[in-house]
């Protein structure tokens, strides 16, 4: 980051069913760099599989009922096979990317120990919950640099137990060269289209991005270059470990995952800055963790 600025950051990921009176406190959570919610209800009494499953149903209903939005800020509905929806027992939820018939990737926050993740799949009005047989973090994710707005490993795999139906893997590479400003990208995810409302998420969003100031191999901020430093597209809520994709060769590959967010003017929320993670560190620990699982990326 630059030189330890006081800039609010935004983990994007967001516990499903947050009710209208747990939206102020979100929202205050958001403010603090950190918007891990808990979904509504009595999770703490639930075990680890009625919160998969409550957390799956609620994934559903958001994907039937919530209009064509945005991340936020008005971007459009695709269809991405290779977009996949990650809950957790904690009652959080996150984008990923199939990048093997049997393997996701995600960003590093999204993962936290002695907690269990499924992959939300099939008919939306019947998800079916697809078990994830390991997962690992990099091994350099260090999650108090990332709290503290830092840039670090925020990647992590998911194999999966079975692979998803009708899903295509997408490829795998690192960002082209030169890596400069104004560079532009595709970000792709199920994030809220509105902050604090976990209702508007389940969608499949797009969003043309441009990068900003001097990024480089540890991390890319991208920025809607139509909001002229207002509220723009941008990444949100239940976006983290969304693919960042770049046209190489007249084809998207997946070059980055979405690490936080900012307001507009660096300020809290969504609609300002995406922070991405580039793969070009992590990719051939990427490529060798696959092989040690008997897999193969793209």
């Amino acid at each position: 980051m630059n030189g330890g600025r006081a800039e609010s950051y935004n983990l994007v990921m967001l516990g499903l069913g947050v009710q209208r009176r747990q939206s102020r406190r979100l929202q205050d959570r958001t403010a603090a760099g950190l918007t891990s919610a808990p979904a509504a209800g009595s999770v703490a009494a639930m075990t680890a599989s009625q919160r998969l499953h409550r957390c799956a149903t609620m994934m559903a209903a958001c994907l039937a009922a919530t209009p064509a939005g945005a991340m936020v800020g008005g971007a459009r509905e695709v269809s991405a096979p290779h977009v996949v929806t990650i809950v957790g027992s904690r009652g959080n939820f996150c984008s990923g990317t199939l990048i093997a018939p049997d393997l996701v990737l995600s960003a590093a926050h999204c993962t936290a120990p002695r907690a269990t993740y499924k992959i939300v799949d099939g008919d939306p009005k019947h998800p079916r919950l697809l078990d994830v047989r390991r997962l690992a973090a990099h091994p350099d994710f260090n999650a108090a640099a990332i709290l503290a707005h830092r840039a670090t490993a925020d990647v992590a795999l998911l194999q999966l137990a079975e692979p998803p139906h009708g899903r295509t893997p997408a490829p795998t590479g690192v960002p082209s060269r030169p890596l400069a400003a104004g560079n532009r990208f595709d970000v792709t995810g199920i994030g809220v289209t509105v902050r604090g409302d976990g209702r508007s998420a389940g969608k499949t969003l797009t969003a043309a991005l441009a990068a900003t100031g001097q990024p480089g191999t540890l991390q890319i901020r991208l920025v809607d270059p139509s909001s002229n430093g207002g509220a723009g597209l941008g990444a949100c809520t239940g976006d983290s470990g969304a693919p960042v994709s770049e046209d190489q060769g007249g084809r998207p590959v997946v070059v980055g995952v979405v690490s936080w967010s900012t307001g507009p003017q660096l300020g809290a929320g969504c609609g300002g800055l995406t922070g991405v993670t580039p793969l070009t560190l992590y990719r051939d620990w990427m490529v060798q963790t696959a092989r040690s699982w008997g897999s193969e990326l793209r």
